[in-house]
């Protein structure tokens, strides 16, 4: 017997030799993926680079200070345990903050829905000089929150403004808006309203525009009037944009910050004062950074939880589908 008779198979074929020149060109591909995956993370290291120093590591940072004492001037850096956490948790005012920025996403979510999508219809009927009504209607949120603030903050002075000038007309004798408890939270919703309204609509009439016009001939050709079609139609092709808008309103409300801060100042009594506001006071008022830090993620995990209650709805309401 053979050597090669040996070495074969049980089955008695040889085993498969590969052509001459198989390996060098196995590995020229090896090194072209190579250099394509090094060509491709340096493509990408600017953007990680960014990633890690401006939002990787604050968050890492700022979760280490809330279990530590540190104060604004860098000292008392010990490490304190759930202190922190702790006199976060059974502090009112955290509490009284929490629930005054749940009061506003309140009240400014449903008009911002609501009314962006009526102006979005509207617009959508073909009233003329359509160009005016949309530069109109998104022209505000193109400002910045400094000016829109100042530009409300006369409107709504108890003594010359135009808002109370406006109800002197009719005998009606206007708040003080702003400096008034009872209606300085209102003031603020009506401001942002104005201000951002703009985004959603755009939103909505994009939206209205994919609407395929031979569903509203066919329900015309049933004898359908506007109100059942805007009710049978419209509303529910819309209702993927109207979930949209919803998630980014309610984020963008939780986040509020700059129309109180420079309106209100949190004030009065702090009635308007969200929680954003109070950790700033707390850090850079109080100098508590590690307290301040424990309150941010606080509400970081208040967020987190209202993010995966939404996904889980969504995701039912998609089986059931």
């Amino acid at each position: 017997m053979t050597t090669d008779a040996l070495s074969a198979p049980p089955g008695g074929s040889a085993p498969p030799v590969a052509p001459d020149g198989a390996e060098p060109i196995r590995a020229g591909r090896q090194k072209r993926r190579r250099i394509e995956n090094l060509r491709g993370w340096l493509y990408c290291a600017p953007f990680l680079i960014a990633f890690v120093l401006f939002l990787i590591w604050p968050m890492a940072n700022g979760l280490w200070m809330s279990f530590t004492g540190t104060s604004l001037a860098g000292t008392n850096t010990e490490f304190v345990g759930l202190a922190n956490w702790e006199e976060a948790l059974g502090d009112p005012e955290v509490w009284r903050s929490l629930g005054n920025t749940v009061w506003f996403t309140v009240l400014s979510t449903i008009p911002l829905v609501v009314i962006a999508m009526l102006m979005a219809v509207l617009v959508n009927l073909g009233l003329p000089g359509q160009w005016f009504w949309r530069l109109s209607f998104f022209l505000p949120f193109l400002l910045a929150s400094t000016v829109v603030s100042q530009f409300w903050v006369w409107m709504y002075n108890p003594q010359l403004g135009l808002i109370n000038t406006f109800l002197g007309w009719f005998g009606v004798t206007g708040p003080a808006w702003l400096q008034d408890p009872n209606t300085a939270m209102i003031a603020v919703v009506i401001t942002t309203v104005w201000w951002t309204i703009g985004f959603n609509f755009l939103l909505y009439l994009a939206a209205l525009q994919n609407i395929p016009d031979q569903l509203y001939e066919a329900a015309s050709l049933d004898g359908a009037g506007g109100f059942r079609k805007f009710f049978s139609i419209t509303l529910p092709q819309l209702a993927p944009t109207t979930v949209l808008v919803l998630v980014l309103q309610l984020l963008a409300s939780l986040k509020v910050f700059d129309q109180i801060f420079q309106m209100t100042g949190g004030g009065p009594g702090g009635s308007t004062r969200p929680i954003l506001l109070y950790i700033y006071e707390v850090g850079f008022t109080g100098y508590r950074l590690g307290y301040a830090s424990a309150v941010s993620y606080l509400f970081f995990i208040m967020i987190i939880v209202i993010s995966i209650a939404y996904m889980v709805i969504s995701s039912r309401r998609s089986v059931k589908a």
